[in-house]
């Protein structure tokens, strides 16, 4: 067990290198994102958090090319991802982009 523990922490990915705490730390904009869902829709920014998209897009990819890949920092953008394209879908709902297409009736009448 303690071999496991040395390993880890010895790692090229390991507690000792940016490769573990840079995505520690991202993991706040993830917490960010899930305390903003009890906020009112008009409070969240489409710019910023189309940006956070886009931001966490380009780091999965990173995270997936680097080698070793950082499979820490895939979970975490892609969690990220998850969270800002929901608060897009929030903002755009009330900005009345995705709002609910009226239908229209399609009865025929019967042709005599």
């Amino acid at each position: 067990m303690a071999s496991r523990f040395q390993a880890f922490l010895n790692s090229p990915v390991g507690p000792k290198t940016t490769h573990f705490w840079g995505p520690v730390a991202n993991w706040g904009f993830v917490a960010a994102g899930l305390a903003d869902m009890n906020k009112p829709p008009e409070m969240i920014s489409g710019n910023m958090t189309s940006a956070m998209c886009v931001y966490s897009a380009l780091f999965m990819r990173f995270a997936w090319m680097v080698q070793p890949r950082n499979y820490l920092l895939l979970a975490c953008h892609a969690s990220n991802e998850t969270v800002q394209l929901y608060q897009l879908s929030r903002w755009a709902r009330g900005q009345g982009y995705l709002s609910p297409q009226k239908e229209e009736e399609l009865e025929e009448k019967p042709s005599q």
